[in-house]
């Protein structure tokens, strides 16, 4: 049976190619979140939009920001445990925090966030010796901290609150259920293989040796708290009425995430809008439009310029330091020049006559 599911998905792997099955199913999510979004917001009254901008409290938006500023932060220990995983441990924190920090505000933004991501981290850490195969242990590291966060954080949430996940997938209670016992499942048996032994993944020079027991758990601490600071920022700016519990929007919250990031749209822009506009129903559209609004100024675009600006002052940083460097080499050759050229051949013996 195993010899014939091996043969059928090299068949597969042959004339189709996950490859193609990925963007079929990255092109169907985004059209299925454009046509909500215009079936729900074709009849949008912007003025009411812009009065709730203006009615959010200031300081749920305050806070809202703070509860942004703790999820990158964590992001920032995702960086710095993939180091320390690949055996980079004299790299120091603020690199790792640097490279972090704008790695995702710009991931999140372009989108493709292995790629572009991928790109930023090696343009940091190729300045303190890490090669390219290095950088991609370092992303696939913390790859995996975000998707056992979100496997902890959606198990648990569906397995207490199904209904939950029924606003966005329409299934029933106990079928959301079951998913969430198996999400729970499925990380225990991950948890077991790697306690019991040290676990290795990859071939040759692109092997990496999983974390132990104890150092996953703090892993998916990592990736549990990155997630609740977000989905806190969130519930800071959703409508205050209805009454809505917090485990009910992370939920939702991280549900809307990953269709975002299963569609590859920058920022998941439109499918997490969609998402979210479904799932919570009960607000009034337009509010709650100005919330997910506020949420992206916050989490996305702001981040987004504070990297650009920081990367950008440290590539003039360090090309002035180039050009420094250049600068006080230059002078030593053109000084030597010239008293080598006072002395002829025929002063060999006595100096200049």
């Amino acid at each position: 049976m195993l010899h014939s599911l091996r043969a059928v998905a090299r068949l597969f792997q042959k004339y189709i190619g996950w490859n193609k099955v990925g963007v079929l199913l990255s092109l169907a999510i985004i059209g299925v979140a454009a046509s909500v979004l215009w079936r729900m917001l074709h009849n949008i009254n912007v003025d009411e939009v812009i009065v709730a901008l203006k009615a959010t409290p200031p300081h749920n938006i305050v806070l809202a920001a703070l509860f942004v500023a703790g999820g990158y932060f964590t992001l920032t220990f995702y960086d710095w445990f993939a180091l320390r995983t690949i055996g980079r441990r004299g790299v120091p924190y603020r690199i790792a925090a640097l490279a972090g920090f704008t790695s995702y505000s710009i991931g999140h933004n372009i989108g493709a966030t292995v790629f572009t991501g991928g790109a930023v981290r090696y343009r940091i850490y190729s300045h303190y010796g890490l090669d390219a195969v290095e950088v991609a242990k370092i992303c696939f590291v913390a790859g995996l901290t975000f998707w056992l966060g979100n496997v902890t954080v959606l198990g648990l949430g569906i397995t207490i609150h199904p209904a939950a996940a029924g606003a966005i997938d329409q299934l029933s209670e106990t079928t959301n259920r079951i998913i969430g016992l198996g999400l729970l499942a499925i990380l225990a048996c991950y948890l077991a293989w790697v306690w019991t032994a040290q676990r290795e993944v990859g071939r040759g020079g692109w092997s990496v040796r999983l974390p132990r027991g104890p150092n996953t758990l703090l892993q998916i601490c990592i990736g549990i708290i990155d997630l609740g600071f977000c989905a806190l920022a969130m519930y800071m700016l959703v409508p205050g009425e209805p009454n809505i519990d917090f485990i009910t929007l992370a939920v939702i919250f991280v549900t809307a995430t990953l269709l975002g990031f299963a569609s590859h749209s920058p920022g998941g822009l439109g499918v997490f809008d969609a998402a979210m506009l479904v799932a919570l129903y009960q607000f009034e559209k337009e509010h709650l439009l100005a919330g997910l609004l506020l949420f992206r100024m916050l989490y996305y675009l702001t981040p987004f310029a504070f990297a650009l600006l920081i990367l950008g002052a440290r590539e003039i940083w360090l090309n002035m330091r180039g050009t420094r460097e250049k600068i006080e080499l230059t002078p030593v050759t053109k000084v030597a020049t010239p008293i080598l050229s006072t002395v002829e051949p025929d002063d060999a013996g006595g100096g200049r006559k």
